[in-house]
């Protein structure tokens, strides 16, 4: 009962560091239906593309064994080595590629889900794994009517595809029987593609469903209280690294914002290189002129690059510059003992820009 109270409670989506500490942990969306489905179409592919050249070239290599097995030497245990190392070589020179195909299709299926990682509490052994109580809970709790839900689905798509291709294909498997012997291995590979083939297609809608609702199911997991994420906004805040990161995620905000704002300038007063200050003033806003940046170093040679790629006047003076950087603030007006001799800089250039434009 606690437990369902518990999960009601949980009703906020999870943050960033729920969803990170997940991830961290093994904790990740896996759909079981995509790497089923990934696996088919690995046997499809290996059934379509190898199959019947690694059936001939096995067949190659062991016929000299079936049809004259009394002209095989086993006079010594040499000898029965010799054999069986040659019958392994033939075998495994099937096996491997197949075994190989069918793993990397899994892999894939994976890989293409959730980023490949290695962690820790995944491999280390747990009881509670092999616990029949926990196993009890997973078989008859929601998930595990799910999974029953979805093995009876794929159980009836692939009952009605048998039936379905036996009903069609009637005719040519009765003929068989009264066909060269040769030509038995071709039609059941023939029959083989064609059933896998229309197992793909069928339940590639179950698929579709499956990734969505794993993702969905695993959010829905993730979820939290309000409780728990003001817990972790405080944890959060006491934490250095995090505090230092949110400073140095908010300047990196503050100074986009800032440089925006640099077009809406009337004139940047700078020194050669190290400082720079872009002040607005429109006579219509009234007030004193603001500052809408300022900068030093890296920061001051853009404010200017964008001052010049606009056309708005920077006024090289370095005593100004540097008396006024550390009085003024950003999205202030400027103080009073300033007023003057910015007043003259306004002054000269729209006298200046009124001239050339009479």
């Amino acid at each position: 009962m606690s437990q369902d109270q518990d999960r009601a409670s949980k009703t906020e989506e999870p943050t960033e560091k729920k969803i990170h500490d997940a991830i961290e942990k093994g904790n990740t969306p896996v759909s079981k239906e995509a790497l089923t489905f990934s696996s088919i179409l690995a046997i499809l592919a290996v059934a379509y593309l190898y199959i019947a050249n690694a059936v001939t070239n096995l067949a190659g290599a062991l016929e000299r064994f079936v049809d004259d097995p009394a002209g095989i030497a086993l006079d010594n245990a040499a000898d029965a080595t010799h054999l069986l190392e040659v019958v392994a070589a033939s075998a495994g020179g099937f096996l491997l590629p197949l075994v190989a195909i069918l793993a990397v299709g899994g892999l894939l299926a994976s890989f293409l889900q959730n980023r490949p990682r290695l962690v820790k509490d995944r491999i280390e052994p747990k009881l509670s794994r092999i616990s029949p109580a926990s196993g009890l809970r997973r078989m008859f709790g929601a998930q595990g009517w799910m999974e029953f839900g979805k093995a009876v689905f794929k159980l009836l798509v692939v009952a009605l595809v048998i039936a379905a291709l036996l009903y069609f294909d009637a005719g040519r498997l009765v003929n068989a029987m009264f066909s060269d012997p040769v030509t038995i291995p071709e039609l059941l590979l023939t029959l083989t593609v064609r059933l896998l083939t229309a197992v793909c297609v069928a339940t590639i809608l179950l698929v579709v469903v499956d990734l969505v609702f794993t993702r969905f199911h695993w959010r829905k997991e993730l979820r939290m209280s309000r409780q728990e994420i003001k817990d972790e906004h405080k944890q959060m805040e006491g934490d250095p690294l995090v505090r230092a990161r949110m400073r140095s995620v908010a300047r990196a905000r503050s100074r986009r914002r800032m440089m925006a704002d640099v077009p809406r300038a009337t004139i940047v007063i700078a020194n050669p290189t190290h400082y720079a200050i872009a002040l607005r003033y429109v006579l219509e806003e009234g007030g004193a002129p603001m500052v809408v940046a300022k900068g030093t170093d890296l920061v001051a040679l853009r404010i200017r690059e964008i001052a010049e790629k606009h056309e708005i006047p920077v006024i090289v003076d370095k005593p100004l510059v540097r008396s006024m950087y550390d009085k003024v603030e950003l999205d202030h007006a400027i103080p009073p003992e300033f007023y003057r001799v910015v007043a003259e800089m306004l002054y000269f250039f729209h006298y200046r820009n009124a001239k050339e434009k009479a």
